[in-house]
């Protein structure tokens, strides 16, 4: 069994409004399983625009990307959507968490979208995510009752629940204190040791990237 995740080859991206631009270019990396890399780079760097990427949701590009071993490149939409609830966990900025339902149904989300279980197995996964996270106290609460720091974790929680090939996060920790983004990367941290969990996190704390596994730097839209 490769121990490839992910892996791009000469991915390169252009904007075209009003002009050309080449925005990424000769982009060739790989992740293996159970690694923990962080994509860091000053802002407008392009590590955002390779994220959507790397997660299937902007097709618009030249070059190759695998997922798993399979070229996703050139799949319908349908198919990429399938992928991308199957094998991808996304944690973003912002926790895009449903107000009017409870923690619980929050996490339970992605995993009735993708209807492999029933129910109630899923219910049981969500509580245990909730549990592993130390948030099951709070499954009945709704979402909007929760700080800045435990929506975080709940999202982290949803992105688990259908047992992911990869977690991708867009800067995770960009709207917490101190004490929450330390809370946050030990998670990350315990679930890609304990867990084996692959982890690709685009961030600009320098703190967070020093002690991930590899750090990978961008620059005008390449990788230095």
């Amino acid at each position: 069994m490769s121990k490839k995740v992910l892996e791009t080859k000469s991915i390169e991206k252009y904007f075209n409004d009003p002009i050309r631009v080449k925005v990424l270019e000769s982009i060739n990396f790989s992740v293996d399983r159970g690694e923990f890399v962080s994509i860091t780079g000053k802002s407008g760097c392009g590590k955002s625009t390779l994220l959507y990427i790397l997660s299937t949701m902007d097709t618009d590009y030249e070059g190759s990307l695998y997922l798993d071993n399979q070229l996703t490149t050139g799949k319908k939409d349908n198919e990429l959507s399938i992928i991308r609830n199957e094998k991808i966990g996304f944690v973003f900025q912002f926790h895009y968490l449903l107000n009017e339902f409870s923690v619980l149904k929050n996490v339970m989300l992605p995993a009735l979208k993708l209807a492999k279980k029933s129910p109630e197995e899923i219910e049981s996964d969500a509580i245990t995510q909730l549990k592993m996270l130390g948030m099951d106290s709070k499954a009945l609460k709704n979402a909007n009752q929760l700080s800045g720091g435990e929506k975080q974790r709940v999202a982290i929680a949803r992105a688990l629940i259908n047992n992911p090939l990869i977690i991708m996060g867009d800067e995770p920790t960009g709207n917490l204190d101190n004490k929450n983004s330390e809370i946050v990367f030990e998670i990350f941290q315990e679930l890609s040791k304990t867990n084996h969990q692959t982890l690709l996190i685009v961030t600009h704390d320098q703190e967070f990237a020093a002690c991930t596994d590899r750090q990978l730097v961008m620059e005008d839209g390449r990788l230095v």
